[in-house]
């Protein structure tokens, strides 16, 4: 097999996970369901499923491959920046079966595009970085899709097995320590990451501590029990607006029963303890972590615990190593419909101890979204630069949703400071100049 046999491989079968799991994620469901917008955060089902194929045929099979467009007339109400998610039900889109039928229209003569497809020559095609980016958009929707079943509200039809327990938890300690210094962040090597992972460019971090798990429900609950949603010492001045004006109280999807439960997918159980937490916004970890008398890791800080190694002195792809995610090292794939225990996966630790640094939930940083030095929008501005400024926090690590193919260590997420639907959590840090409270 050649190189270029061996990647054509891999990005059929990136292709092929990508759409066995958005089928998955759109016929679990009937068609009332699919249409249905289940909250303003989010568009229906069926607009999902026809963006993921629009885009595909936009790229591969128009830029890619110089094709005639098959329905350009539906271009506009697929662009994500024409019209905002509260307002597509509105719109007329294709029904379920057509949107079924333009997919795999387009699925079609991709895979014949695929064939014949030379992987260099061009910047879309060099390394098939146009395919890769492809199939990370379409997990990214099946991302976006998952956080629609939760906010479903009907029988569960969602269902998979519990994620692996750790047997050395107990042992671990709460913090590890990241020595101070110099580490590339970014790359400029990575094939299929995208603009705002790039260019790789040196940071210099001083030395602090990190927890060694995210946060868990057990000691999100002392925060609550401790009266910390209702202290506004522990919040930002917007922070503290919003948790009264939105009436916060507990995570998004908690609720009181003389103990506090969780409803995950339909079903409602009581939370388990040294679970990660999940489901907070921005606001609502920065409250935590200045209770507890910590603080929000930087995205620097992050990225360094996740991928510097202080022997090579080396960036590392992942906190294990170079190799591609696989079940041992880390819950992604949406394998497990919730975090493992924390404190799981010891052979996916980073060389400082950490555990859980990619998968199970995304963890907000206190860094806003900026762009690196050298950055360069490609090949559409929407993607990053759009975004850029302080309204925006990032989240690293990815969750048990996340695709493997669309999360690595440079792989950077955003979101708006208020957002609590996203199945995101946090872990806090100090400086190794002070004291733990």
């Amino acid at each position: 097999m050649t190189d270029n046999d061996a990647l054509r491989e891999r990005i059929a079968g990136e292709l092929s996970a990508a759409r066995d799991r958005t089928t998955y994620l759109t016929t679990v469901v009937d068609e009332t369901d699919l249409v249905r917008q289940h909250s303003p955060l989010m568009s229906p089902l069926v607009w999902d499923l026809a963006h993921v194929a629009n885009q595909e045929e936009l790229w591969l099979l128009r830029e890619v491959g110089g094709l005639t467009p098959i329905h350009p007339e539906i271009d506009p109400l697929y662009d994500a920046f024409e019209h905002p998610r509260s307002k597509r039900p509105t719109l007329p889109l294709l029904a379920p079966g057509e949107a079924r039928g333009y997919g795999h229209d387009v699925r079609g003569r991709v895979m014949d595009l695929l064939e014949k497809t030379r992987f260099d020559g061009t910047r879309l095609t060099d390394g098939g970085f146009a395919f890769g980016m492809i199939a990370q958009h379409e997990q990214q929707h099946d991302e976006t899709m998952l956080a629609t079943h939760q906010l479903r509200v009907g029988p569960p039809v969602l269902s998979a097995p519990p994620p692996p327990a750790p047997v050395d938890a107990v042992t671990l300690p709460a913090e590890v320590f990241v020595p101070g210094g110099p580490f590339t962040m970014g790359t400029s090597t990575e094939p299929w990451a995208l603009d705002n992972e790039r260019p790789a460019h040196v940071v210099d971090v001083p030395p602090f501590y990190l927890d060694t798990t995210p946060v868990t429900n057990a000691a999100y609950a002392a925060f609550i029990a401790d009266g910390g949603y209702g202290d506004p010492r522990w919040w930002t001045a917007d922070g503290w607006a919003h948790r009264q004006r939105a009436g916060l109280k507990a995570p998004l999807f908690w609720r009181w029963e003389g103990e506090w439960v969780r409803v995950s997918f339909g079903v409602a159980l009581p939370i388990i303890p040294n679970e990660p937490v999940l489901h907070v916004s921005w606001y609502e970890a920065d409250a935590y972590a200045r209770w507890a008398r910590r603080r929000l890791p930087t995205e620097a800080e992050w990225e360094k615990a996740a991928r510097h190694d202080p022997v090579t002195g080396r960036s590392m792809r992942y906190p294990w190593g170079d190799f591609d995610p696989t079940p041992e090292v880390a819950n992604l794939g949406q394998r497990h419909l919730r975090p493992a225990l924390a404190g799981s996966y010891p052979l996916g630790a980073a060389p400082s101890g950490a555990r859980q640094l990619i998968g199970d939930v995304w963890e907000w940083t206190s860094s806003d979204f900026l762009p690196y030095p050298g950055f360069t929008a490609w090949p559409y501005k929407e993607y990053s630069e759009v975004f850029f400024g302080p309204e925006y926090k990032v989240l690293r690590g990815g969750a048990f949703g996340v695709s493997p193919v669309a999360c690595r260590g440079t792989f950077r997420n955003w979101d708006y400071p208020i957002r609590r639907q996203i199945f995101a959590g946090f872990r806090t840090a100090r400086s190794a100049s002070l004291e733990t409270a």
